[in-house]
């Protein structure tokens, strides 16, 4: 499940932004202390942040630097200062879009929805591969699932991501093999065995004990 964080002024407004998103299966906080915004955006960890202007103490275009200083999280500015140099600002700040106030609920939730894949599902310039609500992280070879996060070692990061890429479709235990030890050399298949049931009892741990599906005398399977 995605989390968002909304930096919002009218909690009015960030409530029903609330209400209207967790329908669509995000699980969303909005601020209500605006002086140590990145101590609650650092406790959320928040897959998407939607950020207004016009904030007490720092404005928004302000925030959105202190963020960019620790996360590469996609920033969404909703704001009715919506003149070119307050937009030019938000991108130059590190924003990644900007809706303007006020907007059509269902028009935001595509945009989020775009932005999510951009950021996430895209091959090739993502940070992170999601599944089912299990992502794995590439920047830090971590996995998250469920606001939980384990650290995976290189084989578990390995074997993770050639599933991911291939979800749906079976990869044979050789070219796993080949992958991840990436050598002519003779490789005990008892080896890989012993990579994936430790990986297993990690995921088990989170309460995946069926993500990984083997497929005997071929290979594995993340449906």
């Amino acid at each position: 499940m995605y989390k968002i964080m909304i930096i919002e002024d009218d909690l009015t407004i960030a409530k029903r932004l609330k209400d209207h998103l967790n329908k669509w299966d995000y699980r969303v906080i909005y601020i209500t202390n605006f002086k140590n915004i990145i101590e609650q955006f650092n406790d959320f960890d928040p897959h998407i942040v939607l950020l207004d202007i016009m904030l007490p103490f720092f404005n928004g275009f302000y925030w959105c630097g202190e963020i960019r200083k620790i996360s590469k999280v996609p920033v969404m500015f909703i704001s009715s200062a919506s003149d070119n140099l307050n937009i030019v600002m938000a991108m130059n700040m590190g924003g990644d879009d900007f809706i303007v106030k006020p907007f059509d609920l269902n028009v935001l939730t595509a945009k989020l929805g775009a932005l999510l894949r951009r950021s996430y599902s895209l091959q090739g310039q993502i940070n992170a591969i999601e599944h089912n609500g299990v992502i794995l992280n590439l920047s830090d070879t971590t996995l998250t699932y469920e606001n939980q996060k384990i650290e995976l070692t290189k084989n578990d990061y390995k074997i993770m991501q050639i599933l991911m890429e291939n979800k749906g479709s079976v990869v044979s235990r050789d070219e796993i093999m080949q992958r991840l030890w990436e050598s002519d050399q003779f490789i005990d298949d008892n080896t890989l065995t012993v990579n994936m049931t430790r990986l297993r009892k990690k995921l088990s741990e989170l309460g995946l004990d069926n993500f990984i599906k083997t497929k005997k005398g071929i290979g594995y399977l993340v449906e």
